[in-house]
């Protein structure tokens, strides 16, 4: 009857022993994922965010491009923020202009001028030329008149240029202006800049935090997996309950 017990003992034992060595198993495979996807998504985090810092410094760097270049070259800019020459600029546009001999001014250039006085127009004007006469006095001065390609009339007022010299359009970057223009605003480059700044540094705080959480997760999994084994330890110690071979040998 002894003999019958112990055969029984380890028998009943094994699938004990085995449940809790295939639920540790389990538990590294899911700890050893873990790292893994953390790892996956530090890296994407991390290439968001080299991205939109990428962005914002090539908007910055080519904006000053556009305004240290012309300006090493000799041209003048100019933003466009009217629609009266659409056409062949339009708003947001900015414009190059040399500075040319008044004399070499002819029909058909665009200039960027302050109009008369008298005209009630208080800020700079860039029109086509569309009459270019002397003065009847005799003179010897060139009076002008200008139009915007997209108005129906020419502009209401004659004038003459004091300087000896005057801009005249040679070039344009449609919509540049418009980028120009924000970031002329301080306030607007630091939110461009800071956008990016602060996106990596979230990044390299959730990276902290999630450094300073796998520890904890790692040790409750090695504590987890130390208390299934002392469980199937208790159980193997244990009196053994009679089963049904025992019982029959019993009898």
């Amino acid at each position: 009857m002894t003999a019958t017990i112990d055969q029984h003992r380890p028998t009943a034992a094994e699938p004990a022993r085995q449940g809790p060595e295939q639920a540790t198993g389990d538990t590294g495979t899911a700890a050893a994922d873990r790292p893994t996807r953390l790892g996956r998504l530090t890296r994407a985090r991390r290439l968001v965010g080299r991205l939109a810092a990428a962005v914002a410094w090539v908007v910055v760097i080519a904006g000053g491009l556009v305004l240290l270049v012309p300006a090493l070259l000799g041209l003048d800019r100019y933003v466009i923020v009217g629609s009266s020459m659409t056409g062949a600029f339009d708003r947001g546009s900015i414009v190059f202009s040399e500075d040319v001999p008044v004399a070499e001014l002819e029909v058909g250039d665009i200039i960027t001028y302050r109009p008369p006085a008298s005209s009630g127009v208080t800020q700079l004007v860039t029109h086509r030329i569309v009459e270019a006469e002397l003065a009847e006095d005799g003179s010897g001065v060139r009076l002008f008149r200008t139009k915007g390609d997209a108005n129906e009339s020419i502009d209401p007022w004659t004038f003459s240029l004091a300087d000896a010299r005057q801009n005249r359009v040679v070039h344009s970057l449609p919509h540049v202006g418009t980028v120009l223009t924000f970031l002329a605003d301080p306030s607007h480059r630091m939110v461009l800049l800071g956008i990016p700044a602060g996106l990596v540094a979230l990044a390299a705080l959730r990276e902290l935090v999630a450094a300073v959480r796998t520890p904890a997760a790692a040790d409750e999994t090695d504590t987890a997996s130390t208390d299934a084994t002392d469980a199937v330890l208790d159980l193997r110690d244990a009196p053994t309950a009679p089963s049904a071979a025992s019982a029959g040998a019993s009898a």
